[in-house]
């Protein structure tokens, strides 16, 4: 059983979207080069059913990455997730355009991520988390640090803090064990 302080609960309550970065979060930040120069990427399944729960409880998880590949768009399909932007180098307009065609403010979205670039995003959003291989920086700035590292179940950590702190968490968990 997760146990999460109240005082971050409280801090992602009113969360409606999560912006979350790919390498180092959605996988470990390792880069597979295969002889075609094509970028393959290991997810964790945990990760990805923690995605399609934040989906069902109505927080859209939003996907930008600096990177491109055929692999992360394949994986973001077969989860449903709609909204992916890639190759963006500076992701906080993005995410601004994003909060505005939702109609939600920042204070209701929560990011996750581990490196410099998710920085602008992070520090603008309600909620703010990184695994602990993120950079120190990330580290000292975010809400809460999760204990599984990115790409070995940090981003279902996270999504299982916001299911919580939304109140959908022993909802989604009683449904499939009380069969």
């Amino acid at each position: 059983m997760n146990t999460f302080a109240k005082e971050i609960l409280s801090k992602a309550a009113q969360v409606r979207v999560a912006f979350l970065d790919v390498d180092g979060v959605l996988t470990d930040g390792g880069l597979f080069i295969d002889s075609a120069g094509e970028t393959i990427k290991r997810f964790h399944t945990l990760d990805g059913h923690g995605l399609k729960l934040l989906q069902q409880a109505g927080i859209t998880p939003v996907v930008i990455s600096g990177r491109d590949s055929p692999a992360l768009r394949a994986r973001l399909a077969a989860l449903g997730i709609l909204r992916g932007y890639f190759g963006i180098e500076n992701k906080q307009p993005m995410a601004q355009t994003v909060l505005d065609e939702m109609g939600y403010s920042w204070q209701q979205a929560a990011g996750m991520g581990d490196d410099w670039p998710d920085l602008p995003v992070l520090l603008r959003c309600g909620f703010s988390c990184a695994p602990p291989n993120a950079h120190v920086e990330v580290l000292s700035r975010v809400d809460y640090v999760t204990q599984w590292a990115g790409g070995a179940g940090a981003t279902r950590e996270f999504c299982d803090l916001l299911l919580h702190a939304t109140g959908r968490y022993e909802q989604f968990l009683n449904q499939v064990t009380n069969v």
